[in-house]
């Protein structure tokens, strides 16, 4: 596989000739924007669901009540295909370039949700269900093209930081969405006016990431010497294009990537179940009407976006400071991610729903300290081979998110074996204990088994034709006996 490779060497320090704001920073924003827009296209169907199948819409709005039983069945088809591009995705970033598979990516992802109205109206939920599964094939080159990027364009010492800053424009794209989806989904504009709306302005980002963004900064045009030296000498090594083939066998056997892995489920199950049924369970449990509910169901995200930007920080300056080592930092930080989370869900169970105040508050910690598996598993990938990052992302992404289909089709599993209907509290005390229970257990065999440390299978081939290169300058191969 053609990637751009890093040779192992000692980390330097940085060039101190660096502009305050570079071309690297372009590329930052580009991959922010980008984040926030794809979860925005992912997620407003969340909230819009309850418009779609409102028995009482604005005059003139068409809705569809009769898709209500398959309301958790639509939001999970997005996942159906999301997990299926995730691997290949990454194959095809490190392979060709992550950017023309990013501009692919936005461009159709934006066509279909267009498409979602028109195909609801002519197909039912069906429809519905075709063009979000589209979306999920789709999107599943975003992070692992985003994860090639970072790896290409961030220095070790701003990793936590920058991938932080990045990752964090999804929750900050839902902060933004949700309030949107609410004031038109209420209006006599109609829910349809969002899926146009959000389309529209992917269509927009992907004229800009054509036009600015960039698979390196040695393809970069007008970079200045100085800051090209800056991010160069801040990754784990220098980079240079080489066909170098994935060790799947070695990273089958490679525990830290397995803590990765199992923590990446764990940590989706309980975002996901936040992220897709907070809206339901402030409308069944509640009692918000769809215009708070729609600000209330934004203000954990807000709160996510807002912590990351003191969290990232310190995680770096741990790791600069050399105050801890960088699988120490990572440990750290992810540990907040989901032991918070996991107590405030657990807290969730014993509060009945008329303390609506105190609910809003724990789901607000819940999902807000969440931010920190960002600087946790999330950016570990690059630390421990950040030749393969984008495939490892692919792979944990692939399996993190069949979490994110079954989170809310385990709603339905629950309704039907206990019974229970989505206006019982004792049907989301089940929920909200699963999701406690698994962000628990996987953080726990995340803080055992990851590292920070750059695994030996990353350079493997660089290693063999090293030994073979020390061979031939033995003598017997220098006097042509061999």
């Amino acid at each position: 596989m053609v990637v751009e490779r890093f040779e192992t060497m000692e980390r330097q320090e940085h060039s101190t000739s660096k502009p305050l704001f570079g071309k690297r920073h372009v590329q930052y924003l580009l991959l922010f924007s980008v984040t926030a827009l794809a979860y925005g296209l992912r997620n407003i169907l969340n909230l819009a669901v309850l418009a779609m199948i409102s028995e009482n819409p604005p005059e003139g709005v068409t809705t569809y009540p009769e898709w209500t039983e398959s309301k958790n069945v639509i939001l999970s088809s997005f996942f159906w295909g999301y997990v299926l591009t995730q691997i290949p995705a990454g194959q095809l970033a490190e392979r060709f370039g992550p950017k023309l598979f990013l501009s692919a990516t936005v461009m159709i992802c934006s066509l279909f949700s267009m498409l979602i109205p028109p195909m609801g109206a002519r197909f039912g939920h069906g429809g519905v269900m075709f063009c979000r599964i589209v979306q999920g094939l789709t999107q599943g080159f975003i992070y692992p093209s985003i994860h090639h990027l970072i790896s290409a364009w961030v220095p070790l010492t701003s990793r936590a930081k920058i991938a932080g800053f990045v990752y964090s424009g999804g929750p900050l794209g839902t902060v933004f969405a949700m309030p949107v989806v609410g004031y038109i989904s209420g209006s006599k504009m109609g829910w349809q006016a969002v899926f146009y709306l959000l389309g529209g302005i992917g269509f927009l980002w992907t004229a800009f990431w054509v036009y600015f963004g960039l698979d390196s900064p040695t393809l970069h045009k007008t970079i200045t010497p100085e800051e090209l030296k800056f991010i160069q000498d801040g990754v784990v090594g220098k980079m240079k294009k080489e066909n170098l083939p994935t060790p799947w066998k070695d990273i089958v056997k490679s525990v830290p990537f397995w803590a990765i892995l199992i923590c990446h489920f764990g940590d989706l199950w309980g975002f996901w179940t936040m992220l897709t049924e907070i809206p339901t369970y402030m409308d069944k449990i509640l009692k918000y009407d769809i215009a708070s509910n729609s600000s209330l169901s934004a203000l954990p995200y807000l709160t996510y976006w807002l912590l990351n930007l003191v969290m990232s920080p310190i995680a770096d300056y741990l790791i600069i400071n050399k105050i801890t080592s960088v699988g120490a930092s990572r440990k750290i930080f992810n540990s907040i991610g989901v032991f918070i989370p996991a107590v405030a869900l657990l807290a969730l169970v014993f509060i009945g729903p008329e303390q609506r105040a105190l609910t809003v508050f724990l789901l607000v910690v819940a999902v807000g300290f969440n931010t920190a598996i960002l600087c946790g598993f999330h950016v570990n990938h690059i630390d421990i081979a950040p030749n393969h990052s984008g495939t490892l992302m692919g792979i944990t992404n692939a399996f993190g998110n069949v979490a994110a289909i079954l989170a809310p089709l385990a709603v339905d599993f629950f309704k039907r074996v206990w019974k229970y209907e989505e206006t019982d509290k004792e049907l989301w005390n089940i929920v909200f204990l699963t999701a406690s229970v698994l962000f628990l257990t996987t953080g726990i065999f995340y803080a055992v088994g990851a590292s920070g440390e750059v695994q030996p299978w990353n350079n493997k081939r660089f290693e063999k034709e090293e030994t073979v290169l020390e061979r031939e300058k033995e003598p017997m191969y220098q006097n042509g006996t061999a």
